[in-house]
């Protein structure tokens, strides 16, 4: 049973807990009660950042918090994202120290607090519970999800500044913080990201003091993990803006790999209008830039929008304007394709690509602006 407000302890440092939760209604009332009774040295704060739950999550949550002061609902209406969710959480924290960990119960509660004993006794800015230090234990992960976070952490420590290249787990879900010493750089994270700490370590230039403390990653009781080929796609974008210095937007490596699918799909397609169906070139690329166009837009909605994703009525609303707001540049890609064909040399994917070129920019900033409304 979830205890009441502590009173009488004002003068005891304060430790917020943030907890980012999305459809956690099983897990998480177990989970607090664990967070209220897992220290008497810290008075607590637990945030629970909720992301417009499905499942209940939040009037469980708004209700629990009517009853214990120490437990405060962030309800996010029309904002959604883990990494968003944590930085919303840091900012509103008033702790003198805040933890952070996943809200499905497979960390554990004392991890927290080892680690913020760790914090303090060596002064780090920020200490990681680890899955993969020494005298961590993993029954949480299948094999295939172990063997994919250890390569991910691979290709982390080689993007990452080489002060953090001790550490064993960038991906990791449960760290503890001292704030006053990293506020200016929480501020810069890019909540588009796709893991919190991963981007934090990216945007400090290494200038944080980070230390681990190991972690028992348990096995989720209830639910299914959120885990899915967006998140994938978070890292590769991650890894990309990382290793490009930060200089091109997140969303804008998105929308270009994405066209380069298109590209192909706008090649392949050519050669099949005009090798099994027999069309000439001037007759094929017409059908071939729409069906890449429409690829592209289906793609972009899934990921590099999916925050503003469209559905239903929407999508296909959404689908009109993508293809009349590329309407002038697919008449630029079809007539410069075709002019470089007919007049520079006759190799239909070198015309397609002097067309393909010239619309891209158009396309990220106009579709971004009137299809998906973002700025």
């Amino acid at each position: 049973m979830l205890g009441n407000d502590l009173s009488g302890k004002d003068l005891l440092e304060r430790l917020s807990i943030v907890l980012p939760t999305y459809n956690e209604r099983e897990n998480i009332i177990p989970l607090l009660g664990q967070l209220l009774t897992c220290t008497n040295d810290y008075e607590l704060e637990i945030l629970v950042v909720d992301d417009d739950s499905t499942d209940g999550t939040t009037q469980l949550v708004k209700d629990l918090s009517s009853r214990d002061r120490r437990i405060r609902l962030i309800h996010r209406v029309g904002r959604s994202g883990l990494a968003s969710a944590i930085k919303e959480g840091l900012m509103v924290a008033t702790g003198d120290f805040i933890a952070v960990m996943d809200s499905d119960g497979q960390h554990e509660p004392k991890a927290v607090i080892n680690a913020l004993n760790k914090l303090r006794k060596d002064n780090f800015n920020l200490v990681v519970g680890s899955r993969f230090l020494k005298g961590s234990e993993i029954r949480g992960l299948s094999y295939r999800r172990t063997g994919g976070s250890t390569l991910a952490n691979s290709f982390a420590r080689f993007s990452l500044p080489e002060v953090y290249s001790h550490l064993t787990d960038y991906m990791s879900g449960c760290f503890v913080i001292d704030l006053n010493s990293c506020d200016s750089l929480v501020r810069k994270v890019d909540v588009n990201g796709f893991k919190f700490l991963y981007e934090l370590l990216s945007v400090s230039g290494g200038k944080i003091s980070a230390g681990e403390v190991p972690l028992t990653f348990q096995p989720r009781e209830y639910g299914i993990s959120k885990l899915d080929m967006a998140i994938l796609w978070d890292f590769m974008i991650s890894l990309i803006h990382t290793f490009t210095f930060r200089f091109l937007p997140r969303r804008a490596i998105s929308f270009a790999l994405v066209g380069a699918f298109g590209v192909l799909v706008q090649l392949i397609s050519t050669n099949i209008i005009m090798n099994v169906m027999n069309y000439k070139f001037e007759v094929a690329l017409p059908f071939s830039v729409v069906i890449a166009a429409t690829s592209n837009y289906l793609i972009n909605n899934a990921l590099t929008f999916r925050a503003h994703r469209l559905k239903s009525l929407g999508l296909l609303k959404g689908l009109l304007k993508f293809l009349l707001v590329a309407s002038l540049p697919v008449l630029a890609n079809v007539g410069l394709a075709t002019t470089f064909y007919s007049v520079v040399v006759s190799n239909a994917v070198l015309a397609q690509m002097s067309g393909i070129l010239v619309v891209f920019v158009w396309n990220y900033a106009a579709s971004s602006r009137f299809v998906w409304n973002t700025p």
